[in-house]
């Protein structure tokens, strides 16, 4: 069924089968990143409210787990169903939460539904297996089980689709789940459980829990019926609920920063890189994990690719996300407007030069410029920050060996692209590079149907392909004796 925006924009948690404030009363303001006004509010809820969603799901997955294969996949159908006939709705209101233009919105919700979809065909191909016995009279079998109760922590950047990477595998593998969004953007989360209700998931199989981040992620944490916590943000924070988690032993999924390169070599088709870059940095205002963040390109190419990813960057539009044609949305808040600029002022300390844009937006709020920034050198803050912002600041690198050294430089191992018309160079530099994403001659490279997660610092575990449903399994090894063979 059609609704409008206010049918799932929600100003209430979602706790075994039922619409609760915050036990004080306390409320949250949520902001609409392009206006700077309060759009409404959602509940301030903490250790209490969180134990209680936590306790429902508990009772909830007694059952939920006996459910078949077949029957949680007929659900998660119907789910991505609902997805898609509301998507303009849920991508409208993605757009007033978050900023991002109204075509990034409906492409997110619509991969969204895609995860969902997947994992409704994963939670069907769940295997385990029968093994040769050494024995003659036992057998040996090996079975998969859900793990239990689920803590999905999620961020503001991609509020509905990173929601669908951690619910639609848990659910399908029998898991039931607590989801705290981020307070920035929590009604994409909390429209997933307006959706979950009327598709018919049992009370208390999904609970979405907005408030105190560290009053509701302390109770995920340290709650020992909680089995599994799955996080997608900074590094800082992920490590932060490893150590907290571990007085538990729960499993672990993280998702965390990236520092992505963008290698460009002189035998690469230009017009193509180029394309690729803009596609890589600017996408959702340069507020992505695997947005470019350091580009390099080879000397013999270097004046060329800056000047013509300059011109591209400044006919990027800029403006509210519902507005006809804006590509780049205003930044999340004022604080990370501020970041931006922080680095920006680094880089021209050090000899940076702006050669597009550099500065807020006329538009004003946190609407910033796509900036391109030449002669970029290591000693240069963006080498090891995260910008999570519209800046592209170049390097220039003269061999294959400096680039590649240049690229793994840092803690992070999350996404890199890099550009050339050499065969055999394409494989000695993805096999070079220490990244969980490799991108050969193309920019975007997420799908439902590959496994997403990077290595060092980045994360742990994998979200997409079928390898994203592993970590919410437990296997069992069973061995049966006394068959009188």
């Amino acid at each position: 069924m059609l609704q409008k925006i206010s049918h799932f924009m929600r100003q209430a948690n979602f706790i075994d089968g039922d619409w609760v404030g915050a036990d004080s009363g306390a409320t949250i303001d949520v902001v609409n990143p392009a206006t700077g006004s309060a759009i409404g509010t959602v509940p301030r809820c903490g250790e209490a409210e969180t134990r209680r969603a936590i306790e429902a799901a508990k009772r909830a997955f007694h059952s939920w787990k006996k459910t078949s294969a077949d029957h949680r996949a007929k659900l998660l159908r119907k789910l991505h169903d609902a997805i898609m006939d509301n998507q303009k709705a849920l991508a409208e209101l993605l757009v007033l939460e978050q900023g991002k233009s109204f075509a990034e919105a409906k492409g997110e919700v619509g991969m969204s539904a895609a995860y969902v979809l997947w994992y409704a065909e994963e939670g069907r191909r769940v295997y385990g297996d029968l093994v040769p016995s050494p024995w003659a009279d036992r057998r040996i079998l090996v079975t998969r089980e859900p793990v239990g109760v689920v803590g999905a922590v999620t961020p503001w950047n991609f509020p509905s689709s990173m929601l669908a990477r951690k619910l639609g595998p848990a659910l399908a593998a029998g898991c039931t789940a607590v989801a705290k969004p981020a307070s920035q953007t929590p009604y994409s989360g909390l429209a997933w459980g307006v959706l979950c209700e009327e598709v018919g998931f049992p009370n208390g199989v999904v609970n979405i829990v907005t408030g105190s981040a560290s009053e509701i992620g302390d109770e995920l944490c340290t709650n020992p019926l909680v089995r599994k916590i799955t996080f997608t943000g900074s590094t800082e924070v992920g490590k932060t609920l490893i150590r907290k988690t571990a007085g538990t032993v729960k499993k672990v999924s993280m998702e965390l920063g990236g520092n992505a390169p963008f290698l460009v070599f002189d035998d690469a088709d230009i017009d193509r890189a180029v394309e690729g870059a803009v596609a890589a940095k600017y996408r959702n205002s340069g507020q992505t994990c695997v947005c470019t963040n350091r580009f390099f390109v080879q000397a013999g190419i270097y004046d060329r690719f800056v000047e013509r990813l300059a011109a591209e960057a400044e006919k990027l539009r800029v403006g509210p996300g519902m507005d006809e044609g804006t590509q780049q949305g205003p930044l999340i808040d004022d604080n990370a407007v501020a970041k931006v600029e922080e680095l920006i002022g680094d880089a021209t300390k050090k000899g940076g030069k702006v050669v597009a844009g550099g500065a807020r937006h006329a538009l004003g709020g946190t609407f910033f410029q796509p900036t391109v920034i030449s002669d970029a050198t290591p000693d240069m803050r963006f080498m090891q920050e995260e910008i999570f912002g519209p800046v592209a600041p170049v390097f220039r690198f003269e061999t294959e060996e400096e680039a590649v050294s240049l690229a793994n430089d840092t803690v992070y191992g999350l996404a890199c692209y890099f550009y050339t018309g050499d065969l055999g160079r394409a494989f000695r530099v993805m096999e070079g590079l220490r990244y969980g994403l490799v991108g050969v001659n193309e920019g975007i490279i997420t799908t439902v149907e590959a496994p997403f997660g990077g290595l060092k610092e980045s994360g742990l575990g994998k979200e997409g392909g079928h390898q994203g449903i592993d970590d919410y399994l437990d296997t069992k090894y069973v061995c049966i004796g006394g068959l009188g063979l």
